[in-house]
C-alpha cells in the first residue's frame, strides 16, 4: 500500500488567526510531511514491508531501544505522526470541549488544567526533536507520554488521542526558540478536541 500525503483539512491560511501561519503549514505539510511520503514509498518498495499496513510496518521496523531506527521506520512513522497531528487541529474560535473528555481528562489528572500543564512539560522537556501525547494505554489509563524523534504511541501498544510536534519546523517561524509558548498555543487555541474526544 503507498503512502499518500493527504489534503489538509482545512485551508492553509485557516490557522494563520490562531498562531499558526500559512508559510508554516506550507513548509510543514506541503514539504516535510510530502518528504515523509516520498522517502517512506522508495523505502518500502521491494522490501518485505510492501503491501503491509501503516501501523503494520511502523510496530514491524521498529526497534526498541536503538539509537537510531530505521529508515522505513523513521518515514513512516512521521507519516502517521503527521496524519494525526493534521486531524487533532482546526480552525475556530474557543473550542469547546466534550463533556466526556473533559471528564476523562480530570479524573486521570485532577483537572483539565493539570491535563494542560502536564502535556505541555512534556513537549517542553523533550531533548531535541520529538512529540508530546495523550494516550490511552495498555491497562485503559490515559497518560500524558513523550517520544523522540519519530517514534509514536503505536509502538508500546498505546492508542494515541492527542499528538504534538515539537520539531522544530513545526513552530520556528511562528514562534523563534519558544517552545512553550508554540504548546502553550496549541493546547489553548489549535486543538479541536471534538476530534480528541472522537478518538477517546
Amino acid at each position: 500500500m503507498a503512502f499518500t500525503l493527504p489534503d489538509l483539512p482545512y485551508a492553509h491560511d485557516a490557522l494563520a488567526p490562531l498562531g499558526m501561519s500559512r508559510e508554516t503549514l506550507e513548509y510543514h505539510h506541503d514539504l516535510h510531511h510530502k518528504a515523509y511520503v516520498d522517502n517512506g514509498n522508495k523505502l518500502v518498495a521491494g522490501s518485505p514491508w510492501e503491501g503491509k499496513s501503516l501501523e503494520a510496518i511502523i510496530a514491524g521496523t521498529y526497534a526498541a531501544g536503538a539509537v537510531a531506527q530505521s529508515g522505513l521506520f523513521n518515514n513512516a512513522s512521521q507519516h502517521w505522526n503527521h496524519n494525526l497531528f493534521w486531524e487533532v487541529m482546526g480552525p475556530g474560535e474557543a473550542k469547546k470541549m466534550p463533556g466526556a473528555l473533559e471528564k476523562a481528562l480530570s479524573e486521570a489528572f485532577g483537572s483539565v488544567a493539570k491535563f494542560k500543564e502536564d502535556f505541555a512539560a512534556a513537549g517542553a522537556g523533550q531533548f531535541g526533536s520529538g512529540w508530546a501525547w495523550l494516550v490511552r494505554d495498555t491497562d485503559g489509563s490515559l497518560k500524558v507520554t513523550k517520544t523522540e524523534n519519530g517514534v509514536n504511541p503505536l509502538c508500546f501498544g498505546q492508542k494515541a488521542l492527542l499528538g504534538c510536534d515539537v520539531w522544530e519546523h513545526s513552530y520556528y517561524i511562528d514562534f523563534r526558540n519558544k517552545r512553550p509558548a508554540y504548546l502553550g498555543n496549541f493546547l489553548d487555541r489549535l486543538v479541536n478536541w471534538e476530534a480528541v474526544a472522537a478518538r477517546l
